[in-house]
């Protein structure tokens, strides 16, 4: 069976027995009724984001709580050694075809100085399914789901940005963190429910704050695992650029709407990104100033990276829509395409060259990207260029070769 029905099962279980019962382990239906769930229910089928899996979304918070871990706790460990053998029979070595996400891996982990309580034996490994997935055990294994290593392909820059932000929770002992955090929720008499863990936004809910409270718990500890992963990719030489490039490209293989939701465990895409700000100046600062020859680090040149604004809508006619695109290029020489088409299905968009299917756009305009605020501008007709103007929209930006770099979600057109 695939490692995220029955080993994340195994995870979940053992937590919340460990937990004292505060978090009922079922799936939330419509807003409060809880079912017994099932392996397929509980499996973790997560197809778009960079998440730690093992334990559900881990991390520092957005509150003034922050826990500190004890000198002798060892629970995280011992936990990681009982599922060891699991998780190694449902994944492989990262070997032969993923050669290079193990030397970026070992590049990256000789970074790592010592922390106290962690004894980490650093292993990269390959899960048996195709879903676009990363998530990091306790111990330092860290395993990437073999769709996301299909995406990373042979980029090291990619490579680098999957694997910094696993190896940072790992450093920062964030499974740890996170059951102390659940332990301080005990404490105050909170109960939580756990729901589906493979919808996108989670669905932690109870009767009060306490699972909006974990969840924006969640939600900061993978901003801080990115902004620590952002300094160890900079000083292994992995310019910072790979991450928004990452978050773009996996933001473009879903089509699911951007959740806002108080509940959801992790940020948008978008959040990310601006979040992200002072921590990505510092750590291109850091990368320019250990490697002023960028094209000569382990990683090479920066990506091309292109940040998609939120697309305007307005009706110009009886059946007539301009649609505006705001956006803004970086490390880009040439042009980029703007392709605004129907929504596709999350299986047309994942392919592994990160490619559209040719047949899908309806319209399409070249930009050479030139200006911080650079604005592509297309006028919609239904009847003559467009069947049926009600149907979802998205803006794709691909680069000279076809390859998505960006995606951005339109606004439903109104009546």
């Amino acid at each position: 069976m695939p490692f995220s029905r029955t080993a994340a099962r195994s995870f979940f279980l053992a937590l919340h027995h460990e937990n004292g019962g505060i978090i009922n382990l079922g799936t939330v239906s419509g807003r409060g009724a809880v079912r017994t769930p099932s392996v397929k229910t509980i499996g973790l089928s997560f197809s778009v984001l960079l998440c730690l899996a093992w334990a559900v979304w881990l991390g520092a918070q957005e509150t003034s709580i922050t826990p500190e871990i004890p000198d002798k706790f060892q629970w995280d460990m011992q936990t990681a050694a009982r599922l060891r053998p699991t998780l190694a029979s449902q994944s492989t070595a990262a070997s032969g075809r993923y050669a290079t996400g193990r030397r970026v891996f070992e590049n990256l982990f000789q970074q790592v100085g010592p922390t106290p309580g962690l004894k980490a034996t650093w292993e990269l490994r390959i899960t048996n399914d195709d879903l676009l997935n990363a998530f990091a055990s306790p111990d330092g294994t860290i395993y990437v789901g073999r769709g996301l290593a299909l995406l990373a392909g042979q980029n090291d820059g990619l490579w680098a940005a999957i694997l910094s932000h696993e190896i940072a929770h790992v450093v920062r002992r964030d499974w740890a963190r996170r059951y102390l955090y659940e332990k301080s929720l005990q404490c105050s008499g909170a109960t939580l429910v756990l729901g589906d863990p493979g919808l996108p936004s989670g669905t932690w809910m109870d009767t009060g704050k306490a699972s909006a409270d974990l969840a924006s718990f969640c939600r900061q500890m993978e901003v801080d695992a990115d902004a620590a992963g952002l300094m160890l990719m900079a000083r292994a030489g992995y310019h910072p650029d790979f991450v928004p490039a990452l978050h773009h490209l996996l933001h473009a293989q879903s089509t699911s709407r951007t959740s806002t939701s108080v509940y959801a465990m992790h940020p948008c895409w978008e959040t990310r990104d601006r979040q992200l700000e002072r921590a990505y100046t510092a750590a291109r600062g850091e990368f320019e100033r250990l490697w002023p020859d960028g094209y000569a680090s382990p990683g090479g040149n920066p990506p091309i990276v292109v940040f998609a604004g939120e697309p305007t809508l307005k009706k110009t006619g009886s059946k007539e829509w301009e649609v505006r695109v705001p956006m803004q290029c970086q490390n880009l020489a040439g042009a980029v395409e703007v392709v605004l088409l129907t929504h596709l299905t999350r299986e047309a968009t994942a392919a592994s060259d990160h490619r559209l299917p040719a047949s899908s756009a309806e319209l399409r305009q070249l930009t050479g990207c030139t200006s911080l605020k650079t604005l592509i501008t297309f006028t919609l007709t239904e009847g003559s260029q467009v069947k049926k103007i009600s149907d979802p929209w998205a803006v794709y930006i691909l680069d000279d070769s076809g390859s998505v770099l960006s995606r951005a979600e339109i606004p439903k057109f109104g009546p």
